[in-house]
C-alpha cells in the first residue's frame, strides 16, 4: 500500500525548471531512496513532500494527507531530519527532546528513544559539545519523537566518518524494523545499495529510473568480470569456448574474463580441468555507481 504518492510534480524557480513531472510512490514499510547529481531536484522534491515548498503543478499525498492543505495533521504522521539543522548551542539533548515532544499529541517516550539511539549518557550535554555522529543521532531522535508513520532523512550521513556512517545505517534499519517508512536522500552509493528497497534516480528534474538497486544495476549491465593470475600458460580459446564467457583480455600478468550467468563456476571448473590455479582471483560486477553514471551521464557529485 502506497504511503507516499507523488504525481507529476512541477516546480519552477524563476526561469529554472527544478522539477519537471516527477512521479513515484513509496510503499508502507519501505526504505525508499532518492539519488541524483547536485542540483537535480532531490531536495526540492523532498521539501514538497514535507510541505516546505509549494509545487507549481502536480499532487503529493502523504498518509492520505495533502502537505499544503493538511498542515496541522501532517506533522503527526511525518517526521523530518533536514539536510542542515542546528539547535541553540547551549540547549541540552534532554531539553531539545522534551521541547520537541511537547509539539505532538501522542509522542513516544523520548527517554526510551534516546536510549535506542545511544544518547542516554548525553542527556545533559549541550548541543555544541556533541560530536558529528551524536548530532546526527539527535536529529534522528527529533524526527522520530512524534511517533511518525514516515521519516524523511536528507543527506543523513554527510560529514560522518566511515564507522559512524555504518553505525547510522544500523540505526536506520532498526527504525524501519520498528514500523516506520523511510524516505531518504543520499549521494553515497554504498549507503543506497545497502539500505534502500527501491531507488528513484532524479536528473534534471525528472525521474530517469526507478527500481531496486539490483534492478538498476542489471538494467544497465549484467556482465561480470573475473581477474586472476594463471599459474601456467593458458590458451584463451579454452575460456572463450564457454557459453558464459563474452571476452578474454590480458592485463599484464592477469587475465580478465567478462561474461554473464554462473561465470565464476564455469571459469574455475575449466581451469581445474587444465590444472591451472587462479591466483589473486577477484570477481568484479557492475556497481550502483556504474549504473548511475550510465543513467545520468555524470557522477553523483557533478
Amino acid at each position: 500500500m502506497a504511503i507516499i504518492e507523488v504525481d507529476n510534480l512541477v516546480k519552477r524557480y524563476g526561469d529554472h525548471l527544478a522539477l519537471n513531472g516527477v512521479s513515484f510512490t513509496v510503499e508502507q514499510g519501505e526504505i525508499f531512496g532518492i539519488l541524483g547529481p547536485n542540483g537535480a531536484g532531490k531536495t526540492t522534491t523532498v521539501e514538497c513532500i514535507e510541505g516546505l515548498r509549494t509545487p507549481d503543478a502536480g499532487t503529493v499525498q502523504v498518509c492520505g494527507l495533502d502537505p499544503q492543505r493538511d498542515t496541522t495533521e501532517l506533522p503527526e504522521s511525518l517526521g523530518a531530519q533536514l539536510q542542515e539543522s542546528e539547535l541553540p548551542e547551549k540547549l541540552t539533548v534532554g531539553e531539545a527532546m522534551e521541547l520537541y515532544a511537547s509539539f505532538y499529541r501522542a509522542p513516544v517516550d523520548w527517554r526510551e528513544l534516546i536510549g535506542v539511539l545511544n544518547l542516554t549518557d548525553k542527556t545533559g550535554t549541550q548541543f555544541r559539545r556533541l560530536s558529528g555522529g551524536q548530532k546526527q543521532r539527535l536529529s534522528i531522535a527529533l524526527a522520530l519523537v512524534g511517533n511518525p508513520r514516515v521519516a524523511v532523512l536528507d543527506e543523513l550521513t554527510t560529514g560522518l566518518d566511515p564507522q559512524a556512517r555504518r553505525d547510522t545505517w544500523d540505526l536506520i534499519e532498526s527504525i524501519r524494523d520498528r514500523g516506520t517508512t523511510i524516505l531518504m536522500v543520499t549521494h553515497f552509493m554504498e549507503e543506497a545499495e545497502r539500505l534502500c528497497d527501491r531507488i528513484a534516480v532524479i536528473d534534471s528534474g525528472r525521474v530517469v529510473a526507478l527500481d531496486t538497486p539490483s534492478g538498476l544495476i542489471s538494467a544497465v549491465d549484467e556482465r561480470q568480470r573475473i581477474r586472476f593470475r594463471p599459474s601456467a600458460p593458458l590458451d584463451h580459446a579454452v575460456l572463450t569456448a564457454l557459453p558464459e564467457v563474452h571476452a578474454v583480455e590480458r592485463a599484464g600478468v592477469q587475465l580478465v574474463v567478462t561474461g554473464t550467468g554462473n561465470l565464476l563456476h564455469a571459469v574455475t571448473s575449466v581451469l581445474a580441468r587444465h590444472h591451472v590455479v587462479a591466483g589473486d582471483l577477484r570477481v568484479e560486477q557492475t556497481s550502483l555507481d556504474d549504473a548511475f553514471v550510465a543513467l545520468t551521464g555524470r557522477s553523483i557529485n557533478s
